[in-house]
């Protein structure tokens, strides 16, 4: 049975990991007759928003593990315990939470700034050339990873896309049922949320995803 560390950024599309991709990508691991082991930093989230609202909770703050928790129903542990070779292959779902807490993409764009131990994760899974598979907007911590021109997507926003290729990726346009694939790179990178209009689409696409990444020797 393939092993799969999973990272989440938080609980919540606009300042934590997206909470459908999320559950999606450990429903698939399941169903692909893996077991995941969920991780996150423990760190304070760049800021809290009220979903309700779309607005920045002033005065409010929260922490990305404890929140992350949420998700794995409490079975998670931080980043920084995370060993490579305990697991086969590592998985990032998306959300704002993955470029806001993870690393600082969504305000920085190509000058953001990483998480240390995301970054040293990420880094030991490509070094160990294990399989990986990022969703939504989490490969921009994939072009920081990898560079190289390794192809990865984002789905087609074009402002987005030139931000991957500003940190060394090379953008390749994917449909939301669909995956790209960098087989030196043992890459999988799918758009999820960043075009998905709802469940069932974010449902496909991650699932491609997931079926794809645990199919790499």
């Amino acid at each position: 049975m393939k092993q799969v560390a999973v990272i989440l950024s938080g609980s919540g599309v606009f300042d934590g990991a997206e909470l459908h991709e999320a559950v999606l990508t450990l429903l698939a691991i399941e169903q692909e007759g893996a077991s995941y082991q969920c991780f996150a930093p423990d760190v304070e989230q760049l800021h809290v928003i009220n979903h309700l609202t779309g607005e920045v909770a002033e005065g409010e703050t929260r922490n990305v593990l404890v929140e992350s928790a949420r998700i794995a129903r409490g079975n998670i542990k931080s980043i920084a315990e995370c060993d490579v070779n305990a697991f086969d292959v590592l998985i990032l779902p998306g959300g704002f939470g993955a470029a806001k807490n993870l690393c600082t993409f969504a305000v920085d764009g190509k000058n953001c700034a990483f998480n240390e131990d995301v970054l040293n994760v990420c880094e030991a899974f490509a070094r160990a050339k294990k399989p990986a598979a990022y969703a939504c907007i989490a490969p921009a911590l994939a072009a920081k990873v990898y560079g190289n021109q390794t192809k990865m997507t984002i789905g087609s926003d074009k402002d987005t896309a030139e931000g991957l290729n500003a940190l060394g990726a090379c953008h390749v346009d994917c449909a939301v049922d669909e995956v790209v694939v960098d087989n030196d790179a043992k890459l999988v990178t799918t758009p999820a949320y960043m075009m998905a209009n709802s469940i069932s689409e974010a449902h496909a696409s991650i699932s491609k995803m997931v079926s794809t990444v645990l199919a790499m020797k």
